[in-house]
């Protein structure tokens, strides 16, 4: 009576590990929903229970592992550590006619990315530059600027340096196309060239913005070196009941203080918010995840 809660909890367990031998297209939405996948165990651990099989039960044991030494890490919330840099990302959604509030309540943020900006909100910071329906505003002299051509066949990416309380940090704002059932090339390039962008870049580096990448997918490795700032697992899409990390602030160079994720105003993206302190070397804390699975 126990094959049915076996066979069950060994399937878990391929999926688990094997994920990321499931080709691209589909595999890039088991990657996404990777997270969720452990919820597989509440009914194979109600069949074990009513088939009053020992041997089922203690078969769970194995994927319940597997699923701890994956995402155990994102369980743990980020230590509070001081904090002399600022960071929020946000999807406004185009059609958002709340754009402007949802700008505002990030404002206490010394770095604000948006994307999908169509309102003219006039933010009260002293700099600012933008890219197609791509923007940055800061709170520090933008020394440096340029769009980035990440083969969208549109710009709707950024490059600023930015001169921070302890030296410059160069920031990457994008917003990457979406996924399609089937198709991932055209993310999968723009989202290769990013990355060779931001690897690029010596000293202090933040990647910021709706990657339409989930923190689980297989490309994100392309990071090298990066860390995703959150807390937990930061699920930002859909707002109204987040599922999965589209939205990114991705360091390097930098020690995260804070990270979490804030209210949607309007949009059907959450914002990303965290912050950091800009003096001293990358040190990993608990409860960061490499941006490697």
């Amino acid at each position: 009576m126990h094959i049915p809660v076996v066979v069950g909890a060994l399937a878990l367990t391929a999926l688990l590990l094997g994920h990321g031998l499931i080709p691209s297209g589909i595999g890039t939405w088991v990657d996404a929903l990777l997270p969720w996948s452990g919820l597989a165990l509440i009914p194979l651990a109600v069949l074990a229970l009513v088939l009053k099989s020992g041997r089922g039960a203690i078969s769970l044991l194995v994927p319940l592992v597997v699923l701890a030494l994956l995402f155990g890490r994102d369980l743990v919330p980020l230590p509070s550590g001081p904090v002399d840099l600022r960071v929020a990302t946000q999807n406004l959604d185009a059609d958002n006619p709340a754009q402007c509030k949802a700008l505002q309540a990030l404002s206490e943020a010394d770095l604000l990315a948006a994307q999908e900006v169509t309102a003219q909100c006039g933010l009260d910071y002293p700099h600012h530059f933008a890219v197609g329906t791509v923007a940055l505003w800061s709170r520090y002299p933008i020394t440096d600027s340029a769009r980035l051509d990440l083969d969208l066949g549109w710009y709707r990416a950024l490059r600023a340096t930015v001169n921070a309380p302890h030296g410059p940090v160069t920031v990457f704002v994008a917003h990457l196309g979406s996924v399609r059932p089937g198709a991932t090339e055209d993310r999968d390039r723009s989202l290769r060239r990013l990355a060779e962008l931001a690897r690029a870049q010596s000293g202090p580096v933040l990647v910021l913005g709706d990657l339409n990448t989930a923190s689980t997918d297989r490309e994100m490795a392309l990071f090298q070196g990066f860390q995703d700032a959150r807390s937990g697992f930061g699920f930002t899409w859909p707002a109204a009941f987040p599922v999965v990390r589209l939205d990114h602030v991705l360091y390097r160079g930098l020690t995260p203080g804070s990270a979490t994720t804030s209210a949607a105003n309007g949009s059907d993206h959450r914002a990303a918010v965290a912050g950091f302190t800009t003096s001293g070397q990358l040190a990993p804390r608990a409860g960061t995840a490499p941006v490697t699975r």
